[in-house]
């Protein structure tokens, strides 16, 4: 049996669950990306893969313009062959232990990929746990910034349908869960 969790928060519905990313079918998925915006590995390798060399090239032309994606930051290209209208590229902070406000670029790669779904008319948005990977940030303090981020944009934002929290593990469901209740 498939555990889901949802909350409410004003008329957004927040789900979380296990699953791939990669299959959801929601407007905008959220990728972990580096700065490069050139694929790497876990989340952000899964979803160039899937999405195919649109993606790729979407983001080349991107760093043409703009250079690299700074951490915090949000950048959005089509969706490929992904079920998704939209990829929403963000970079994490990588852990260095707290001090070189990892919390505050973690909080704001939340909310500037919001920010980019509303502004391109998504109404449904799922996201990983962001730099909770390779990146080291403790998932424990990481769901809690990211869970907060979400609550105080959907707060301020009544335009999204749902947000999901698309999890890779049975235990970072397990913290994350305790956020729903």
């Amino acid at each position: 049996m498939r555990k889901v969790k949802h909350k409410t928060i004003g008329t957004t519905l927040l789900t979380l669950k296990v699953g791939d990313i990669t299959q959801e079918e929601a407007d905008a998925i959220v990728n972990a990306a580096n700065s490069s915006l050139m694929g790497g590995g876990g989340v952000d390798g899964a979803i160039h893969r899937a999405g195919r060399p649109q993606i790729l090239e979407e983001c080349k032309r991107i760093r043409n313009e703009r250079g690299e994606c700074p951490t915090g930051e949000a950048v959005i290209t089509g969706g490929g062959k992904l079920k998704s209208r939209h990829v929403i590229h963000t970079v994490g902070p990588i852990w260095g232990g707290g001090n070189a406000h990892e919390a505050e670029l973690l909080g704001n790669a939340y909310t500037n990929s919001l920010k980019l779904a509303v502004a391109h008319d998504d109404m449904t948005v799922s996201f990983p746990s962001i730099s909770t990977g390779v990146y080291g940030f403790p998932i424990e303090r990481a769901s809690q910034i990211a869970f907060s981020a979400v609550s105080d944009f959907i707060h301020a934002h009544d335009a999204l349908k749902e947000v999901r929290f698309i999890v890779f593990s049975e235990r970072d469901y397990d913290v994350y869960a305790s956020l729903f209740d």
